[in-house]
């Protein structure tokens, strides 16, 4: 599969791409089988609210289960399937590279317990010679507003943002005039199970907290171009595995 001009046109423009229907029913329900195993059972590594919201309790919510490239093989499967590469490729102008070091993850949004996903950026977790890189969301299930869906601002990924807009946590504020003009324009698109958004690093982005009674699963990774080296002695200094054709 490849895009075509006016999808890349798409991308390029506003920073993000819907694609419908593009993972098999079958595949998402083996990965959500896997996925619930562990996180009934806390399997570490994890990132809890608890700890992204900084607060101290003994009951924890998980927020998203790091490191999945290596837990199990169907999680393995999707990050290097055959059919998303050449898609990658042509977005990236070079050959695509798994980076396993961030955004290797299964996310949550579970009821009730669940927090907001503040407005930020991705390219805050990365080290990398440059800021191209680019994360492919699965919908394991369906994905709408009051459940957590994601909201995206377009062209965020071309401006040229000054420190001042983002918090001590790198968020990008909500409740400032320069800001709250940017985030006027969000858009979101509800998505089906085995959709798939690709959006580069750059772009902004936000979810609000899951307020029915099922638990919102979804499979994030990120991509990097072959001759985007990390840089050496920080926490993109990791694992990467090269998707060749």
């Amino acid at each position: 599969m490849k895009l075509t001009t006016e999808q890349i046109e798409e991308f390029n423009e506003n920073g993000f791409l819907l694609i419908r229907n593009f993972a098999s029913e079958e595949l998402c329900n083996k990965i959500l089988e896997k996925a619930n195993y562990h996180l009934d059972n806390k399997i570490q590594p994890i990132e809890s609210e608890q700890e992204y919201l900084k607060i101290n309790e003994e009951n924890i919510t998980v927020r998203r289960l790091r490191q999945v490239y290596d837990r199990e093989e169907v999680f393995k499967e999707w990050m290097t399937d055959a059919k998303i590469r050449p898609i990658l490729k042509q977005l990236l102008n070079d050959t695509p590279v798994l980076t396993l070091a961030h955004h290797n993850s299964i996310m949550t949004k579970m009821p009730k317990d669940s927090s907001r996903t503040t407005w930020h950026q991705d390219r805050r977790y990365w080290n990398f010679e440059n800021d191209d890189l680019i994360s492919i969301w699965l919908s394991l299930d369906n994905e709408y507003l009051d459940n957590g869906l994601l909201e995206f601002i377009p062209k965020s990924h071309k401006l040229n943002l000054k420190k001042e807009q983002f918090d001590e946590r790198i968020n990008f504020k909500d409740d400032i005039k320069e800001n709250k003009e940017l985030i006027n324009n969000a858009v979101h698109y509800n998505l089906n199970k085995g959709d798939i958004v690709l959006f580069h690093c750059k772009t902004l982005h936000h979810a609000h907290k899951n307020n029915t009674q099922k638990p919102k699963i979804s499979f994030v990774y990120t991509v990097k171009a072959k001759a985007n080296n990390f840089i050496k002695n920080t926490r993109s200094d990791f694992k990467e595995v090269v998707l060749e054709d």
